[in-house]
This record gives structure tokens, sequence and C-alpha cells, in this order.
């Protein structure tokens, strides 16, 4: 027995990689050892500082896209429209990691994701009440198969995309710096992934890539909608920031301070990866309390950023004011009380992808509109794999004067 608590002692959990297996296969937020290291570095550089810069036209031109489109539904009504936030952040996020890391348009990755979206739901409704119960799929055997079946029907659209790419080269693997270039032609080819493998890869990012992104863009429209003051303190950041300047690139949004408080206070309240799962490897003693070994652990992050022990009485109000001097942490009475994009050597590997995209599309909808808090809108959060507003997001827009 040990009473050692550190990383190594700790495994990802085998009823997570079980039951979202038609999601994410054998890729890198399942895979373990060697291969996991094998796979890590092959895609790390796909996330380069230098890569991301370049990812930023990319962000750019499709927020100016989403914007104009808004703009016309305004202009199209009394001034003003109505526009379900949700939805669109998932059609933009998608349009950016289909561009960006895929190198294909928004409507040929539009069908993988309208399938991950599908399978998600479908995981969701299989395994909320069967999760760790041995031979759980067979309790509900018509999710199960649909899961599955989505699951096939998702690897025959990414092997098309892949296969497309290495023809694109003329036969030998299609060079790039996006992630899909660099995971059908790596430097060293004895690490190459299998096709098997790179199908697991694409279905991980494509899901990862664009949900998490989107999902805080649309808690975050929610907290701005009703704390109104806080739009006019980004639009002044703005302002002072990027200024007049036509375009928005990875150099400028990084000197948003204020808007990584906002972001981080959102992800504190709504954080897109509500619980984080580990398997003990040892019997592995804490205190006086001894976790046996093969334990499988939920670490409820949710309940975690809304403690009071941790974070203070005013827990459940939005106060981006709390990271302002304490960029990492918010206060936190505890350095792992803090877990948006997970922790350890296994923290989430685009999350600087996020935080650049991020500010990219949140800069192009300040920069052009107010916005209010629906008549229509119910408060509904619910898990679903991901932090989701179950009944939409309907916000009101106007172009600013």
């Amino acid at each position: 027995m040990t009473a050692d608590i550190r990383g190594k002692n700790w495994g990802k959990a085998s009823v997570f990689n079980r039951d979202r297996k038609p999601m994410f296969g054998n890729g890198l937020i399942t895979i373990e050892g060697d291969d996991w290291v094998r796979h890590r570095h092959i895609i790390t550089p796909a996330f380069s500082p230098a890569n991301l810069k370049a990812m930023a036209s990319v962000m750019a031109e499709s927020a100016a896209g989403m914007v104009r489109r808004w703009g016309e539904m305004i202009n199209s009504g009394d001034g003003e429209a109505e526009i379900d936030v949700e939805k669109e952040m998932i059609r933009t996020a998608g349009e950016i990691i289909a561009r960006s890391s895929f190198g294909i348009s928004y409507d040929n990755g539009k069908q993988v994701l309208e399938k991950l979206r599908s399978l998600q739901i479908t995981l969701f409704k299989s395994n909320r009440r069967f999760v760790g119960v041995p031979f759980g799929k067979f309790l509900n055997p018509v999710q199960a198969r649909r899961a599955k079946n989505l699951g096939k029907e998702i690897d025959r659209l990414l092997y098309k995309i892949i296969e497309d790419r290495r023809a694109g080269a003329g036969g030998p693997p299609a060079a790039g710096k996006d992630l899909l270039g660099l995971l059908v032609a790596p430097e060293n080819q004895k690490t190459a992934l299998t096709t098997a493998e790179l199908v697991d890869e694409c279905k991980t990012f494509f899901f990862g890539g664009h949900e998490t992104t989107a999902l805080a863009l649309s808690w975050t429209l929610l907290m701005l909608a009703v704390h109104p003051d806080w739009q006019v303190q980004l639009r002044e950041e703005i302002a002072h920031v990027i200024g007049d300047s036509e375009v928005i690139d990875a150099t400028m949004v990084s000197g948003l301070k204020k808007m990584g408080c906002v972001m981080n206070e959102v992800l504190r309240l709504y954080c897109p990866a509500p619980n984080v799962q580990r398997q003990a490897r040892h019997d592995i003693k804490v205190g006086d309390l001894v976790i046996p070994d093969g334990t499988n652990i939920w670490i409820d992050v949710v309940s975690m950023h809304h403690d009071r022990d941790l974070w203070g009485e005013d827990v459940h109000e939005f106060k981006p004011e709390r990271f302002e001097n304490d960029i990492l942490y918010g206060g936190c009475n505890h350095k792992m009380g803090f877990l948006p994009f997970g922790f350890g050597g296994r923290m989430c590997i685009g999350r600087n992808l996020t935080n650049l995209e991020y500010r990219v599309v949140l800069t192009s909808i300040l920069s052009k509109f107010s916005f209010s808090l629906s008549p229509k809108y119910r408060h509904s959060p619910s898990i679903m794999l991901s932090l989701r507003p179950q009944l939409g997001l309907p916000l009101v827009f106007r172009p600013l004067v």
C-alpha cells in the first residue's frame, strides 16, 4: 500500500473508456502509456504558437461571416433579432475546426459534426443511469445499438476525409502543418499512426476542438447578457487594445486581460467538461482512507467550482475580477480547485486553441452588437458529456450605435 497520490498511481477510468468508445475510440483522451506518448508527440506541433497564430486568420474570417449573418437578420427585422447563440456558436466553432485543423470546408465537415452531436445525445440517453454498471449497454439495447452504428458512420466519413488528404499529395501522405496534415505525415514514420488510430484522433478533435469553445462562448454571452456592465468593460478594453484595426490577430487578442478573466469565471461557473475520471492503479492511502486498486474515481468539477470552502461566500456570483490578480486560480483556496482543462500531464492539449478562438470570436461579437436575455430563455444546464443549455440559449441582439 502507498500513501503517494501522485499521478503515476492513477490511470484513465476503464468505465469511461468503455462507455465512450463510440465517441472517442482509442484517441488521445482514452489511451495511456507508450501509445499516449506517441500520439501526443505527433499531435503537439499542431498547437505550436506559430500554428495557432496562423489559425487566427481563419477564426477571424469565420467570425466575420457569422457577424454579417447576424447583421442581416437584424436588418430584416425591427432593428433587433432573437438568436439562439448555442446553435450559432456550435456552427461557427465547427467551421473553424474543420477549416483550421482539417483543411476542409464547413459543408464537408458538417455531416461529421451533426453525427457527433447525435452520438453525444444518444450516449447520454443510454448511459446516464448505467455508468459503471456491468453490461450496462444491454439494459438499454436500442440506444446502445444506435450509438454503435453512429460511431461506424462517423468512422466512414472520417476515413474518406483522411484518404482524400492523402490522395491530394499525389500518393505519399500529404505534408502540412494543420492537425490532419501532421497526423497523416509525421516526420518520424516509425511512430506513424495507423488508419484506425487516425480516425479515432480525428473523432476526438472534431468533437473536442469545437465543443469546448462553443460552450464557453455560449455561456459567456449569457453571463454578459445578464451583466451588461461587463459588456461595456470588455468593449472599452477592445477599443484600447485593438482600436479600429480591421484585422484581429493572435498578438492583439493576447492583450485582452479582462476578457481572460471573464473566460476563466465562465469556465468556473459553467465548466464544459463537468467531470474528470481516474482509476487507482494501486491501493492508495489518503489520510485514514484506503482507495482499493482498480477503483474508478469521478471528480465532480462542477461541484468543486461551486464549493464555498474553496471560493468563498460569493461562489455562485459572476465576478471575473476574482481572476484579475490571480489568473491561474482566481483566489481559490486550493491550487487544484480550478480545473477547466483537466490537470497534470494530461491537461487538454487544445487549451491554447480554445483561449485564442474564444477571444477572436467574442471580440468580433462585442465590436458589432449589444445583447440582452430573451424572454423565451429558460435556464436548464444539462450534462450530456459536456455541460450544455438543454433548452437552447436565445438572446436578443441589437447593433451598436
